[in-house]
């Protein structure tokens, strides 16, 4: 049996990565695990509590938060699995759920990640997420798909190859991270599972789902649903994502594209909702693109 290493990162919601703990124990019935919880400085260190309560489980502080890329990077640093399930604190697990991730895994040797099917929380009928397709690298678009609709089994086809696996919850193999490294962590937050699925594919590996497993997802409460932080990070790492990982040609387009379409939709969209004021961060997100390379660790933005 192979060894898995469930990995979350917790930042300010205590409470959540307890319910989500008492979840876990209460579904699973896979064996050959362990569980490490990075808290991504917290303003209030729960580690100790955590220790006393949870003596089975591996924990990490840092003292700053470094983002959701550095934060994992932090708990595969400590794994000692074949296999490693990075999951949202916000998640809650169904039964058999690593099982049916690590089958996956195991019959499909050019797979380096899967994930599983995702119905939200506040209606667990609702799908969030049932797969990706490709992206289009002239826009920065790709489809989540299923989202929104109710979940009838329409897409329950077992595994297959989809576009990328989904941040909140994708199983890795110790092979395929020792292949192309660590998710680059100056994406801080988005976009960062997208380009680590993409270098991925591009050393000839293969992205699963396995729909026939179910995780519930608590949407946006580590960073709010509607937020400048959010707002920031989505529009810079859109276009730090395509820097990356796009021909010059591709790269041209997408400037093109997003200067005379989506920064216009994007005005139009904040100010319709009363959020004036992020559009002096949509700018600043584009322009921190103008301005440093694209590996630079500056996040152009006070946390």
């Amino acid at each position: 049996m192979n060894f898995v290493s469930i990995i979350t990162v917790n930042f300010n919601h205590c409470h959540v990565t307890e319910a989500f703990l008492e979840a876990f124990y209460r579904t699973n019935n896979y064996l050959q695990f362990e569980i490490i919880v990075v808290d991504n400085g917290s303003l209030i260190n729960p580690i100790p509590e955590w220790e006393v309560k949870y003596p089975s489980v591996q924990f990490i502080r840092s003292e700053i938060n470094l983002g959701f890329a550095a934060g994992n990077n932090l708990g595969i640093a400590k794994g000692k699995g074949d296999y490693f399930f990075l999951v949202n604190n916000d998640t809650e697990f169904t039964p058999g759920l690593i099982q049916s991730l690590v089958d996956t895994l195991e019959a499909n040797p050019k797979t380096a990640m899967v994930s599983p099917k995702i119905r939200y929380f506040q209606d667990k009928s609702i799908l969030q997420y049932a797969g990706y397709s490709e992206m289009n690298y002239y826009t920065a678009r790709n489809i989540c798909i299923g989202q929104f609709e109710k979940d009838l089994g329409q897409y329950d086809t077992g595994s297959q190859i989809t576009g990328f696996g989904h941040g909140a919850a994708m199983m890795v193999t110790k092979m395929a991270i020792e292949s192309v490294g660590l998710m680059r962590e100056n994406y801080f937050l988005y976009f960062e599972e997208l380009d680590w699925a993409a270098r991925m594919k591009k050393q000839g590996f293969d992205i699963r789902i396995n729909l026939h497993a179910l995780i519930y997802h608590k949407e946006s409460i580590s960073v709010g649903a509607n937020s400048a932080l959010k707002a920031y990070f989505m529009n810079r790492n859109r276009i730090l994502f395509i820097r990356q990982n796009a021909t010059i040609v591709q790269l041209v387009f997408f400037y093109f594209h997003f200067v005379f379409l989506v920064m216009p939709r994007n005005i139009f969209t904040y100010v319709k909702n009363g959020n004036a004021n992020f559009i002096f961060v949509l700018f600043r997100a584009f322009i921190w693109n103008l301005t440093h390379e694209k590996n630079s660790q500056d996040l152009g933005f006070k946390l």
